[in-house]
Protein backbone atom coordinates (compact mmCIF):
# COMPACT_ATOMS: atom_id res chain seq x y z
CA UNK A 1 0.00 0.00 0.00
CA UNK A 2 1.14 3.47 -0.72
CA UNK A 3 0.64 6.66 1.34
CA UNK A 4 0.61 10.09 -0.21
CA UNK A 5 2.19 12.96 2.13
CA UNK A 6 2.23 15.88 0.32
CA UNK A 7 4.60 15.38 -2.87
CA UNK A 8 5.87 12.04 -1.37
CA UNK A 9 4.60 8.93 -2.04
CA UNK A 10 5.49 6.13 0.99
CA UNK A 11 5.06 2.32 1.29
CA UNK A 12 3.73 1.53 4.50
CA UNK A 13 5.29 -2.41 3.90
CA UNK A 14 8.55 -1.28 3.04
CA UNK A 15 8.87 1.23 6.42
CA UNK A 16 7.26 -1.29 8.25
CA UNK A 17 9.12 -4.01 7.52
CA UNK A 18 12.42 -1.67 7.53
CA UNK A 19 10.96 -0.94 11.51
CA UNK A 20 10.74 -4.55 11.83
CA UNK A 21 14.49 -5.34 10.98
CA UNK A 22 15.91 -1.94 12.71
CA UNK A 23 14.01 -2.55 15.77
CA UNK A 24 15.14 -6.45 16.07
CA UNK A 25 18.61 -5.66 16.16
CA UNK A 26 18.31 -3.07 18.43
CA UNK A 27 16.45 -4.95 20.75
CA UNK A 28 19.19 -7.79 20.80
CA UNK A 29 21.74 -5.03 21.17
CA UNK A 30 20.17 -3.40 24.07
CA UNK A 31 19.99 -0.25 22.66
CA UNK A 32 15.96 -0.09 22.82
CA UNK A 33 13.88 -2.03 25.26
CA UNK A 34 13.04 -5.44 24.33
CA UNK A 35 8.99 -4.42 24.68
CA UNK A 36 6.36 -4.69 22.54
CA UNK A 37 6.20 -0.76 22.53
CA UNK A 38 7.16 0.86 19.05
CA UNK A 39 9.99 3.20 19.22
CA UNK A 40 8.79 6.52 17.78
CA UNK A 41 12.45 7.60 17.48
CA UNK A 42 13.12 4.80 15.42
CA UNK A 43 10.50 4.95 13.34
CA UNK A 44 10.72 8.85 12.63
CA UNK A 45 14.13 8.03 11.10
CA UNK A 46 12.90 5.64 8.77
CA UNK A 47 9.78 7.27 7.66
CA UNK A 48 12.50 10.47 7.24
CA UNK A 49 14.86 7.81 5.22
CA UNK A 50 11.56 6.74 3.16
CA UNK A 51 10.25 9.85 2.46
CA UNK A 52 13.49 11.40 0.63
CA UNK A 53 13.40 7.86 -1.47
CA UNK A 54 15.04 5.29 -0.16
CA UNK A 55 13.19 1.98 -1.03
CA UNK A 56 15.37 -0.88 -0.18
CA UNK A 57 14.50 -2.14 3.40
CA UNK A 58 17.26 -3.48 4.47
CA UNK A 59 19.45 -0.48 3.35
CA UNK A 60 16.66 1.77 5.06
CA UNK A 61 17.12 -0.19 8.33
CA UNK A 62 20.69 -0.39 7.98
CA UNK A 63 20.93 3.82 7.79
CA UNK A 64 18.20 4.12 10.49
CA UNK A 65 20.52 1.71 12.55
CA UNK A 66 23.19 3.85 12.20
CA UNK A 67 21.82 7.03 12.68
CA UNK A 68 19.83 5.78 15.71
CA UNK A 69 23.23 4.78 17.29
CA UNK A 70 24.77 8.03 16.13
CA UNK A 71 22.23 9.82 18.10
CA UNK A 72 22.12 7.83 21.06
CA UNK A 73 25.90 8.46 21.43
CA UNK A 74 25.53 12.55 20.84
CA UNK A 75 22.77 12.16 23.58
CA UNK A 76 24.45 9.97 26.05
Amino acid sequence: MLVERGVEVVSVEVVGDAYAIASNYLRKSGAIPDNFATNERLLGIIVKLAQRGEVNRIRLANKAIARFEAETLVVA
